[in-house]
């Protein structure tokens, strides 16, 4: 009776697939994907946000958002929060930019309720349309590499230099060898295709770190008080937000508001497209089936992951996995959801994960994110110019915005220089005048500090 039920509401026979089908699909994306609940809480972590309340809010939302994927939208996604996002946020917006966590947390609310405006309207497809492929790539592998460097610098395989700015850490150490050993494993497991990959390199080297000194009396990982404990609230970052440093600082924070909004349209839109072609539900015409409902899904779960204390959510293309495996409609998504809700009973054990064991982890999240540049045309300096300029110099000078903002400034001034002006979209120009504000507001903000 139950199996009539589901399959009258998800639709299961005329999508060409069973419950068996779905369970193995569901647990198939959370084996890909579950690496976040160790990840992000570490990034966050950054930001000076407490890492337990974070890993249960990272659970928290992605059941949420997951669970209402799988009914509203009937599509079998996983949705968590999205990695890039969360560095940006911890690393440019809190500690490079100042900005108190509390208000990073409303900026990231605000973004989520213009997200929500935008999928209800017509406005996400002429903004997605208007922004350059060039500067769409560059600003995605930017945050890649930013994302590979954080993950190297906290394992400490990089470390300062007086000559060189950044080195190799001492190859005699052992974080630095047990880093180096994952940076082997984990690309090697992810090209045979091991299921998993990259919760199971976590915990092979999570392992290893029982047994490696950490020069300081223990060992790189310590061994968990308790395997399982019950779920605790994540009080110490939930309904903190603090919107009034954004009133007062508007101008400062608005290209870090442009960053989410970019995420949010570009890094769901594109990892909704994959996994749906992958699982030849597009239409003819090319329309995603439910899209809107997708996209609504993603809005509220940006809205309410700041009120629990994490960044905005995304589509993981992980769920290219599932769909692999059968999966086809939100049957699929409900299981993922299961997946994170008993995740919640074993924090304990996420919590003894060593910045070494997810270093590795984040080199493939960032290599992902870098292979946007095979869509630019290298031969075409207007295209690859701006890009090249976005990522280099955010990777050279730590710092997203400076890239973001020469990356647009270049873009402008190749295609006003071959006659190509009337070709600028509005909103190119709308970004050439913020990224102007904010470096006047920063230098001003940066002279009453000296």
């Amino acid at each position: 009776m139950w199996r009539q039920h589901l399959d009258r509401f998800f639709n299961l026979t005329a999508s060409g697939t069973t419950v068996g089908r779905e369970v193995v699909a569901g647990l198939t994306t959370f084996a890909a994907m579950v690496y976040c609940v160790a990840v992000n809480p570490m990034i966050m972590a950054e930001a000076g946000m407490d890492r337990a309340s974070v890993l249960t809010a990272t659970c928290f939302i992605a059941i949420f958002s997951t669970t209402l994927m799988g009914l509203l939208a009937n599509l079998p996604l996983g949705v968590a929060p999205a990695m890039g996002s969360n560095v940006v946020f911890a690393i440019i917006l809190v500690k490079q930019m100042g900005v108190p966590w509390q208000s990073a947390l409303a900026l990231v609310f605000l973004t989520g309720v213009i997200f929500m405006i935008m999928s209800l309207t017509r406005l996400r497809e002429r903004i997605a349309h208007d922004i350059p492929d060039t500067l769409r790539i560059g600003i995605q592998v930017a945050v890649g590499l930013v994302i590979m460097f954080i993950g190297m610098r906290n394992s400490g395989f990089v470390v300062p230099s007086p000559s060189t700015f950044v080195t190799m850490g001492p190859i005699t150490s052992p974080k630095v060898l047990m880093t180096l050993a994952g940076f082997i494993l984990t690309p090697v497991l992810v090209a045979r295709r091991v299921p998993a990959s990259l919760i199971l390199s976590i915990i092979v080297l999570t392992i290893v770190g029982l047994f490696l000194p950490d020069g300081k009396g223990g060992t790189i990982t310590r061994w968990p008080e308790h395997v399982f404990a019950l779920p605790q609230w994540p009080r110490a970052t939930a309904f903190q937000l603090q919107p009034l440093y954004l009133a007062q600082h508007i101008l400062y924070v608005l290209p870090m508001l442009f960053f989410f909004l970019c995420t949010e349209l570009f890094g769901t839109l594109a990892n909704l497209l994959g996994v749906v072609k992958a699982a030849g539900m597009i239409s003819k015409s090319g329309r995603i089936p439910r899209a809107r409902e997708a996209f609504i899904t993603d809005a509220a779960g940006s809205i309410l992951a700041p009120l629990l204390g994490t960044s905005i959510v995304t589509v993981y293309s992980e769920s290219i996995t599932g769909v692999h495996a059968g999966g086809r409609t939100g049957l699929t998504a409900l299981v993922i959801a299961g997946g994170f809700l008993a995740s919640l009973f074993l924090w304990p054990l996420f919590m003894v994960i060593p910045p070494q064991a997810t270093a590795p982890s984040l080199l493939m999240v960032g290599m992902m994110m870098f292979q946007g540049v095979r869509h630019l045309d290298l031969s075409d300096l207007q295209e690859s110019a701006p890009a090249a300029l976005t990522f280099i110099i955010a990777l050279l000078t730590g710092n997203l915005i400076n890239g973001m903002a020469i990356g647009t400034f270049s873009y402008t001034a190749m295609a006003l220089a071959t006659g190509r002006g009337r070709a600028i979209a509005p909103v190119v120009w709308g970004l050439c005048v913020i990224f102007i504000l904010f470096f006047v507001v920063s230098a001003r903000m940066h002279g009453h500090h000296v």
